[in-house]
C-alpha cells in the first residue's frame, strides 16, 4: 500500500496547529521569526513555521488545498520514477523545500526586525500547487467566485504570481504573498529540472492556447 505523504503532512500540521492554538509557548517557540533565526540562530523556525496555523479557517483552507493538490502530484512522482523511493524522495523535497525555500525572501527583508512573525504552510502549499500546473498545465480549475467557469491551470498559475507580485510590493493585508510567490517559483522549477520533458510541454500548452490551435 502506497503511504500519501500529503496526508501525513496534513495530520501533523493539523496537530500541531491545533496544539499552538491553546499553548502560546509552543506558538511563539514555533513561528517564524526571521530576527530569532539571525540573531539567535534559531533555524528550525524556516521549517516550523508551516506547522502552526493563525486558526482554525487558516488552518482548514491551506490543508483543503494540499488535499485536492497533493496525492495527484504524488501519483505522477511515483509512476514517473517506476515506484522507486526516487518518487516519495522527490515529493518529501518539494513539500520540505518549499517551506524553507518561500521564507528566504521574508528572513533577508525581515532578520532586522524583531516584530515580523509569518505562520502557515502556504509556501509549502504553492510549491505542491504549481508542481500541479507545471504536470498539468491544460487542466481546468475553478475559482470560488467564478463556479462553473473553467481556467486552464496554466493561466491561473500566471494570475496568482501576478497577483502575489502585487500585493506583496503593496502591502494591504497580514497575507505573506511573498512566500506564495517564491514558493510557487519553487515549485515550478523543481518540476521543470526532475523532469525537463514537462517543460517543453508546457511551453507548447501556453502557444497553442494563445494561437487557439
Amino acid at each position: 500500500m502506497q503511504i500519501s505523504f500529503s496526508v501525513i503532512f496534513i495530520m501533523i500540521t493539523i496537530g500541531v496547529s491545533i496544539v499552538a492554538f491553546s499553548n502560546r509557548q509552543v506558538f511563539d517557540l514555533l513561528r517564524f521569526n526571521a530576527y530569532l533565526i539571525h540573531h539567535n540562530k534559531q533555524v528550525w523556525r524556516f521549517l516550523s513555521g508551516a506547522l502552526i496555523h493563525v486558526d482554525f479557517i487558516h488552518l482548514a483552507v491551506n490543508m483543503y488545498v494540499l488535499y485536492m493538490f497533493g496525492p495527484p502530484v504524488e501519483m505522477y512522482l511515483t509512476q514517473w520514477f517506476d515506484y522507486s523511493l526516487n518518487g516519495p524522495l522527490f515529493y518529501l523535497l518539494l513539500y520540505i523545500g518549499g517551506a524553507i525555500l518561500s521564507c528566504l525572501y521574508s528572513f533577508e527583508k525581515h532578520k532586522k526586525n524583531l516584530w515580523y512573525n509569518a505562520v502557515g504552510a502556504s509556501g509549502a502549499i504553492s510549491s505542491v500547487v504549481f508542481a500541479f500546473i507545471a504536470i498539468r498545465p491544460d487542466h481546468s480549475l475553478f475559482l470560488l467566485f467564478l463556479p462553473g467557469i473553467p481556467i486552464p491551470a496554466f493561466l491561473l498559475g500566471i494570475l496568482y504570481l501576478l497577483y502575489s507580485w502585487f500585493m506583496a510590493r503593496n502591502k494591504r493585508d497580514n497575507v505573506g504573498h511573498d512566500a506564495h510567490f517564491f514558493g510557487a517559483i519553487f515549485g515550478f522549477l523543481f518540476m521543470f529540472i526532475i523532469q525537463p520533458s514537462l517543460f517543453t510541454r508546457f511551453i507548447h500548452t501556453v502557444v497553442s492556447f494563445i494561437t487557439g490551435s
